[in-house]
């Protein structure tokens, strides 16, 4: 979707009260009078997005936890939030506090800052504001003002009041860490989370934090914007790996992308070089990473794997299905040789809505190696996760390579096409974690509304891993082994 370019910005201000303007109503389950304003404001702008603000007053009795609703025009989405916890289904957004901010006294005010996208020329002021389920119909007066787009969204939050530095220490999480978070790549180093999703536009985004379940409210940092006419739009299935090459090491940032406007076939991995040592770059374009021979096809969702001394390429391509490949790497950017076939999709449950294998990644422990692959069409609730192992002798054979005869995770409940995992350590580094993406509906697709996940997992007596199912939407799980207190 192409967005096009807003040409004012709007501010609105919403005097929130139960019926008319300063009654009060009674909500019957909290036994509490609940009133409320709310100032509603557009800062910057940029091609397709823009930064919004909703200051929420309190003019009724005290809250100790609150819910803002509102509705939006079709075709506004928020992107990213701070000082709440955003989510939207439709053109309804909602914002439920965090803990350090949940209680609000009386004439109190909490801010939200937010980045939103739009599909039209113009910013509609939101509707239908409501505090915990209770309306406020006070009236929307939005005089216009302009401005001078900037080229691109902000990358930081703006300035809100901080948690108390004696908030009690979290020691559970709930999923999902991403609301709309595709193609999760998801590191700890030195201290920080870092996760990076499918964009499914020009720009390559990063997220950090100190715990697993901050990530879910980070901010978006922008590491780099697509120019290339050959990748210069639909970025999906990053990766980044802290690689030696010829520079010493590096983090190596690996993406799929293609031409604009959107055009499946020219989708091809590339490849981008941090300066340090840094997860968020700064990053500087590296390569192409294109088949020396047998560029004639598109190839999809890279992965690295190390094995025996050697650095090999992982991806998937389409030959009338989608196997996956293996390629030879003479250094982090280039490649040794034209791609093999490491498995094609044959069995059952992997030719779901399309015979598809791919988003290959790395588990490695105790000297095997394993590879866990995505299986199925990513469209289908039946979207789920198949294994291979390798068993010795060349990597570039699938001779080498055993299949497993059944799918080690998948759909469970209420979580549909669970897929495009990776993995990752605890911060003490005695946890096994996987990250993925799922929907929560059977019939919600393949699009940027999938929501990164992430859980625990163990290991079978014979030295397999056991990922067992995925969990629901809202469970409480342990943070991660060794995670800090805040």
């Amino acid at each position: 979707m192409r967005f096009a370019r807003p040409r004012s910005l709007l501010a609105a201000v919403a005097v929130c009260a139960l019926g008319a303007v300063g009654a009060v109503s009674i909500v019957t389950s909290a036994s509490a009078a609940t009133a409320c304003r709310v100032t509603y404001r557009v800062g910057s702008q940029w091609p397709g997005g823009f930064t919004g603000t909703a200051d929420l007053t309190n003019l009724g009795d005290p809250l100790n936890g609150w819910t803002l609703t509102w509705s939006f025009t079709a075709g506004q989405q928020v992107t990213q939030g701070w000082s709440g916890i955003f989510s939207q289904s439709g053109t309804q957004v909602t914002v439920r506090n965090h803990t350090w901010n949940a209680a609000l006294a009386t004439g109190a005010v909490v801010s939200m800052g937010f980045n939103g996208s739009w599909n039209n020329s113009s910013n509609p002021v939101p509707t239908n504001f409501a505090v915990n389920g209770v309306a406020c119909n006070g009236p929307v007066t939005p005089p216009p003002t302009t401005t001078v787009p900037t080229s691109a969204p902000p990358t930081s939050a703006p300035p809100t009041s901080a948690p108390p530095t004696t908030a009690p220490p979290r020691t559970t999480f709930t999923n999902p860490i991403k609301t709309r978070g595709p193609d999760p790549w998801l590191t700890y180093y030195e201290g920080y989370y870092y996760l990076a999703t499918t964009t499914w536009n020009n720009t390559i985004t990063m997220r950090r934090s100190r715990t697993l379940g901050g990530l879910a409210t980070a901010a978006d940092t922008l590491l780099f914007t697509l120019t290339r006419p050959n990748g210069a739009g639909t970025m999906w299935a990053p990766e980044f790996h802290l690689l030696d090459g010829p520079s010493g090491r590096r983090w190596y940032f690996y993406y799929t992308a293609g031409r604009e406007p959107f055009d499946l076939g020219s989708q091809r991995i590339h490849v981008l070089e941090s300066a340090g040592l840094d997860p968020m770059g700064p990053y500087t374009f590296k390569a192409d990473l294109l088949d020396p021979v047998s560029d004639n096809t598109w190839e999809l969702d890279p992965g690295i794997l190390q094995l025996n001394g050697s650095l090999y390429l992982l991806g998937t391509f389409y030959n009338g299905s989608q196997p996956m490949f293996i390629r030879p790497l003479s250094n982090p950017w280039t490649a040794s040789g034209t791609r093999r076939v490491l498995t094609t999709p044959t069995l059952s449950w992997e030719t779901v809505g399309g015979a598809v294998a791919e988003g290959g990644e790395v588990l490695q422990r105790n000297g095997r190696t394993f590879v866990v692959y995505s299986a199925s069409h990513c469209s289908t609730a039946d979207y789920k996760l198949g294994m291979l192992e390798y068993v010795g002798g060349d990597p570039l054979s699938s001779s080498s390579w055993r299949k497993f005869p059944s799918p080690v995770f998948q759909r469970s409940g209420s979580v549909y096409g669970p897929g495009h995992n990776g993995f990752f350590k605890s911060p003490d580094g005695t946890e096994d974690w996987i990250v993925y993406h799922a929907n929560s509906s059977a019939s919600a697709g393949c699009d940027i509304n999938r929501s990164t996940r992430a859980q625990k997992f163990t290991w079978n007596a014979d030295g397999t891993p056991n990922f067992g199912t995925p969990v629901q939407l809202g469970t409480q799980l342990a943070v991660p082994s060794g995670e800090p207190a805040s």
